[in-house]
């Protein structure tokens, strides 16, 4: 297969590992989260060295070394984005499948099991219409100080959601029309909503317009942007005016 079809091979085996074992009721809470984590993660690790072990893989529930620095290709995977909403019977969690080419997030594949549904880089989803009032994906916790800021700014409307994945995807279905990230966030988080919303037609950057490079030494990738190109010079304009 080739490699948009093993990303969503691999996006929606690990869906199944993860709802068959929600469904199954033998864990609950955190100790579900934490099982899925495992549980996914290993199928997806065996996957990938089966199909693709000439590449590198970096994903959030093993152990990282420095072997994947030297490969111009790396699989970035995020076996359970949203351990927390996942644990919690909420449908807003995510898996993440994203292939990195000489550290551009070039593919990806984003499963969002609770809504049975597949999004991919492969087979973009047209635009939505969008609502005349921008709304801002920030997390159900701790809203992003300056998504708060520019959705005031802009005359905006917040909207509390889950994971990252799944907000990245609710820009692309057309629930929203700005992602606005700044409290932090590794390469795995991002990695294949960014190769979905690009493919899609989306501006991706971080937020002082950057653009977002993968397969780094510090997997550490602090803030990010995904939403309408209508809306990212004012975006970026805004946050720009906060950091001034």
């Amino acid at each position: 297969m080739d490699d948009i079809e093993l990303a969503r091979h691999l996006a929606r085996g690990a869906a199944s590992i993860l709802m068959d074992l929600r469904a199954a009721g033998t864990h609950e809470g955190k100790a579900l989260g934490a099982e899925g984590d495992l549980r996914a993660n290993t199928w997806l690790m065996a996957e990938i060295a089966a199909h693709r072990g000439a590449d590198g893989v970096l994903s959030e529930e093993t152990k990282d070394t420095p072997a994947r620095l030297s490969r111009a290709r790396v699989w970035i995977i995020d076996p359970l984005d949203g351990t927390r909403e996942y644990g919690e019977g909420r449908s807003d969690w995510a898996v993440h499948i994203g292939l990195a080419v000489e550290g551009v997030a070039t593919l990806g594949a984003v499963a969002l099991p609770g809504l049975d549904l597949l999004l991919d880089s492969g087979a973009p989803l047209p635009l939505p219409p969008m609502a005349e009032r921008p709304r801002l994906l920030v997390s159900r916790t701790r809203p992003a100080r300056e998504a708060v800021i520019v959705s005031e700014v802009l005359g905006g409307e917040l909207v509390p959601m889950g994971s990252a994945g799944a907000k990245a995807m609710a820009v692309v279905r057309g629930e929203a029309e700005i992602y606005l990230h700044s409290g932090g966030q590794f390469e795995w988080d991002n990695c294949a909503p960014v190769a979905v919303a690009a493919a899609a037609g989306l501006h991706v950057s971080r937020i002082d317009g950057a653009p977002l490079v993968y397969n780094q030494v510090d997997t550490y990738l602090p803030d990010l942007l995904i939403c309408r190109h209508e809306w990212a010079k004012r975006v970026l304009d805004a946050v720009a005016a906060i950091e001034a």
